[in-house]
């Protein structure tokens, strides 16, 4: 087992990945390469770059959990805009925006860690 995958922020990001791929089929089929494909990648994004940053010195780790940041408020406009078109609920939506905040905020308090524990070693 890899160190990343006992993180909670890394199977919450893979949970939410798996949300979006399971809501994003019921997504009309002319969205397939457009909102659900946009949306499944930048969901991905976030359980990858955690993962790949895991393996990287703390700043490079602190790096990718930027861009995995970026990919969950990336989520957010896609979200809205499914929800405006009527492809998700408003529940859907509610249950989404909720996971993406919890995971912006686990990422800040992880980043917020590697500072410390850096700053500490120096």
């Amino acid at each position: 087992m890899f160190n990343f995958e006992d993180l909670t922020l890394y199977q919450k990001s893979l949970k939410f990945s798996l949300d979006i791929y399971t809501l994003t089929k019921k997504f009309p089929k002319d969205e397939l390469f457009l909102l659900t494909n946009q949306l499944r990648r930048a969901a991905i994004s976030i359980a990858l770059n955690i993962a790949e940053g895991n393996g990287r010195s703390t700043n490079e780790y602190r790096h990718f959990l930027d861009i995995a940041r970026g990919s969950a408020f990336e989520c957010i406009p896609i979200i809205q805009l499914s929800l405006n078109l009527g492809y998700l609920s408003h529940d859907e939506f509610s249950t989404l925006y909720l996971s993406i905040e919890e995971l912006a905020k686990m990422i800040n308090s992880l980043r917020r860690s590697l500072l410390m524990r850096q700053k500490s070693n120096t």
